[in-house]
Parts: C-alpha cells; sequence; structure tokens
C-alpha cells in the first residue's frame, strides 16, 4: 500500500515554480524569498494580515497565546507548506503567531498577487480549498480528541496521522524525516514532554517504532493504529 501524499503536492501543479519562480520578470517587491533565524518570528497576533508564506526550506510553527498568557501550538509545518492563507478570506489582522524553529527559506506573496496567480492557475484554487478544508478538519478532529480521549491516545493517533501525511513507505515500514522533538509533540497533543517520552519508549520497547532527532520510523503502522 502506498502512503497518501500530503496534499500540498497535489499531481500536475508546480506549486514551487508558482510560489517561488527562480526568474520573473515581473515579480513584485511582496513576492520574494526571505530568510528568518531559528526563533526569529514572522509575523505575531494583531499584525495586518497581508502576505501568504510558502516554505521552501525549514519548518515554523503557528500558534496562538490564551487569555492568560499560555502558548497554544495549532500547527508544525515544514517544506512544501503554506501558512498564513487565512488573509485571502479576509483576516483582517493576525490571530495567531509563526515563529521559524530552524532556519527557514520562505516565499512571501500578497494577498493582492495570490488571487491573480489563482486567476492565472486553476489548479492552484484547487491547492489553496484543500489546504482551508483540510486544516478546518484536523481542527476539529484535535479538538475532539482533547474533550474524550487520553494522553496516550492523543499521541499515537498524532503518529499515526504524522505518518499518513509526511511519510514515505520503506519496504514494509514508514518513515518520516525531520522528526519532531518531545516537546513539540507534546504542544500539539496538549500532553506533558514526559508523557511523550515515556510513550515513544514504549513504543520502541515493543518494537512498533524506532526514532531519534532526525527520523521517525515505523514499523507496523496497523499495530500502531
Amino acid at each position: 500500500m502506498q502512503a497518501s501524499k500530503p496534499m500540498w503536492y497535489l499531481e500536475n501543479i508546480d506549486v514551487t515554480g508558482i510560489f517561488c519562480p527562480t526568474k520573473s520578470a515581473n515579480m513584485l517587491d511582496s513576492h520574494a524569498h526571505k530568510k528568518f533565524k531559528k526563533g526569529e518570528y514572522i509575523y505575531l497576533p494583531d499584525e495586518h494580515a497581508d502576505r501568504i508564506y510558502f516554505i521552501a526550506e525549514g519548518k515554523i510553527k503557528v500558534g496562538t497565546y490564551s487569555s492568560e498568557g499560555k502558548e497554544i501550538t495549532k500547527a508544525i509545518l515544514t517544506k512544501g507548506e503554506v501558512f498564513g492563507e487565512l488573509s485571502l478570506i479576509g483576516e483582517g489582522k493576525r490571530r495567531d503567531f509563526s515563529v521559524a524553529l530552524e532556519e527557514t527559506l520562505a516565499c512571501i506573496v500578497s494577498v493582492d498577487e495570490m488571487k491573480g496567480l489563482m486567476k492565472n492557475h486553476s489548479g492552484l484554487n484547487l491547492f489553496m480549498m484543500e489546504i482551508l478544508g483540510n486544516r478546518l478538519l484536523k481542527m476539529e478532529k484535535r479538538l475532539e480528541s482533547l474533550v474524550f480521549k487520553d494522553s496516550r491516545t492523543r499521541i499515537i493517533e498524532y503518529l499515526h496521522e504524522l505518518a499518513k501525511d509526511k511519510g514515505q513507505r520503506v519496504g514494509y515500514e514508514t518513515l518520516v524525516r525531520g522528526f519532531l522533538t518531545h516537546q513539540e509533540i507534546a504542544n500539539l497533543t496538549a500532553t506533558s514532554r514526559q508523557t511523550v517520552t515515556t510513550i515513544l519508549n514504549e513504543l520502541r520497547r515493543d518494537n512498533i517504532i524506532t526514532f531519534n532527532r532526525r527520523r521517525l520510523l515505523i514499523r507496523d503502522l496497523d499495530k500502531l493504529k
């Protein structure tokens, strides 16, 4: 069985070529490549929302703050993914923040230019609808998981979802490159780093997974599920 491809690699759509053209006679200032250092914020809550970002290299975190000032992680995104897309559907000011988790190269497109690109590239409309729809479904599933499921189940379901979205089949196993830190997984599953470490070690002891800082290898995806 082939692992499902991330929706941002839709066939027949050269997303990288659209967002990050290597040569363009009429490239606008708002359509540019920019490097962000590890820990550098790309945007903050209440900032004007007029740009969309495509990750060419690196990894970023999108999150928000509760009324008590607690940080809540919404998503961790990597190469080939888009963020800041709510500005396309009327978000005037940012409600969340984005920060680089490692050195990141992003291609920045203004909302006006993005709308022009969508007119000129019919497949891009489908691409953006997939992004919005997929993220809405993920947030709904995450909310249900927080309400109805225990910590262990949330962590295991996250690993399974990560493998389906970003995994590569290697024989009977599934490889996920660029594995997250235990704290990042804890933030995404509303658990503690200690709980994540305990469960990952249990799964490794049972020979279901093996992992290090660079990768996660799931030996039996059905058994993990």
